[in-house]
């Protein structure tokens, strides 16, 4: 039987070959390559095929619904009008001569639920106007939406790529999104800073598209109100959180507080009861994005008086896109289960556990960048790399902190790398009017300083608050 850094070493050069040589789409290459190593590992040889399916399956399970929910929520935002509203208020409280701040922040809170091209789609129209009245800056305005918005594409759920480290992790969702935030927010604020810098080395006037007029915007009064607009993103945040802090504090501890108010221990036993019966219900990650995905639809068919067929038309393109998110994040499941069956753990899990936390936070850091520099994509770079740390079987005592720090270190790890094999990349040269050179003194250098702000900050959120978990 093959030793188990051999198989690693086989699957992700075959990986690497099937994307990078083949230019085979990423569900492919990555359930072949877990069927490979599948063959390949120990177990009974007429269940190694069978077990890639079951792993398959049960990722799929775990997370198809968020994603799928989160995509309806995304292109009801966009064609509601919701999306536009959200950043026309940035704008209008921060005023134009802090446009980058509210682009920025626009990226970034549109970028939980909205896939990354969709909100660069919505958001560069804005640069572009914003250049037209001031004649400055168009450099700036257009990384400022790169830097709010890629770090939540790449921390936050339910995106599915944080999503989907949370699940492999064992992280709670909720945990995922605070930290997502915690570590987020001052990331997209310091790149900010960054874009400022590019901005200085590069005085590049807005051109105009070839053969294309400017699109017209909407009016303020077609557009729905701000706080409708955004409940879409707060809800899942604070149902979610709703639970995981009532699952923090317990059921005991919950009745105690809640006895302080109201006399009397078993009506407070009893509320305490029904409040992380109905958290736990609601607070679901499942739940928690259905509801908002019924409140995204409700805007778009009232702002657009829809029909319901209408609506589910809109509905079925949005699932379309996400079927393939989710077979891709599933077919990366199957992959760190094939290494896990590999023997990867044994091997590799006493040989990083022996280096220390802070060592493991940055060789997975480094692994997801390697990945995202050979075949492109920040997601499957998330995917793969903790696939490969999952299955170490790292724990909590070996890293000496929360296992979420392990997915902020790949996350901030995939933004790092990020050049013409990127599709983001020529998204944000051909939208913004850019040449490939440009593109990368700007996107280039500004991804790979987020990367590394977002693992600065999560190295030090893992010293000053590790946030062990209890010993069970």
């Amino acid at each position: 039987m093959l030793n188990p850094i051999v198989i690693l070493i086989i699957g992700v050069a075959l990986l690497i070959a099937m994307m990078l040589v083949l230019r085979l789409n990423a569900f492919v290459a990555l359930i072949t390559t877990a069927m490979v190593i599948s063959m390949l590992s120990p177990g009974d040889f007429a269940d190694k095929i069978a077990r890639v399916g079951k792993a398959f399956g049960g990722v799929a399970g775990g997370i198809g619904i968020v994603i799928a929910m989160a995509a309806i929520i995304g292109k009801c935002m966009m064609d509601s009008g919701a999306a536009d509203r959200i950043v026309r208020s940035f704008l209008k409280l921060l005023g134009e001569k802090r446009a980058p701040t509210a682009l920025m922040l626009s990226g970034f809170a549109l970028s939980i639920p909205v896939f990354f091209d969709t909100v660069f789609y919505l958001l560069v129209p804005l640069a572009r106007s914003l250049w037209s009245r001031t004649r400055k800056n168009y450099v700036l305005y257009l990384t400022a939406i790169v830097a709010g918005a890629a770090i939540t594409h790449t921390l936050v759920p339910p995106t599915p790529g944080p999503l989907f480290m949370a699940s492999e992790l064992k992280v709670n969702v909720g945990l995922m999104m605070v930290m997502g935030l915690l570590v987020g927010l001052p990331t997209a604020a310091l790149g900010v800073l960054v874009c400022k810098v590019i901005n200085r080395r590069m005085d590049i006037p807005m051109r105009p598209y070839a053969g294309e007029a400017e699109p017209e915007p909407l009016d303020d009064d077609q557009l729905p109100g701000f706080w409708i607009s955004f409940a879409p993103i707060a809800l899942p945040i604070i149902l979610i959180s709703w639970n995981t802090v009532n699952t923090a504090i317990g059921k005991d501890n919950l009745a105690k507080l809640i006895a302080v108010v109201l006399p009397g221990d078993a009506l407070a036993h009893s509320i305490s009861e029904a409040l992380v019966q109905t958290a736990a219900v609601l607070g679901h990650r499942d739940s928690a994005l259905l509801l908002a995905a019924a409140v995204a639809m409700f805007v778009l068919v009232r702002q657009r008086r829809l029909s319901f067929r209408e609506l589910a038309s809109r509905s079925e393109t949005a699932l379309m896109s996400a079927g393939m998110i989710i077979l891709i994040t599933a077919a990366g499941g199957a992959f760190g289960a094939m290494l896990r069956e590999a023997g990867i753990k044994d091997v590799l899990g006493e040989l990083v556990g022996a280096q220390g936390g802070l060592v493991i936070l940055l060789m997975a850091a480094a692994v997801a960048s390697v990945m995202k520099f050979a075949q492109g994509s920040g997601t499957v770079s998330m995917i793969t790399t903790v696939g490969i740390f999952a299955a170490m079987d790292i724990s909590p005592q070996m890293l000496g902190c929360n296992p979420v720090y392990l997915a902020m270190a790949i996350g901030s790890g995939s933004l790092v790398g990020d050049w013409m094999n990127n599709s983001g990349f020529w998204i944000f040269a051909r939208m913004g009017g850019l040449t490939e050179i440009e593109s990368l003194k700007s996107w280039t250098i500004l991804t790979a300083a987020l990367g590394v702000i977002g693992l600065g900050f999560t190295l030090l959120l893992a010293y000053i608050m590790p946030m062990m978990p209890a010993a069970s």
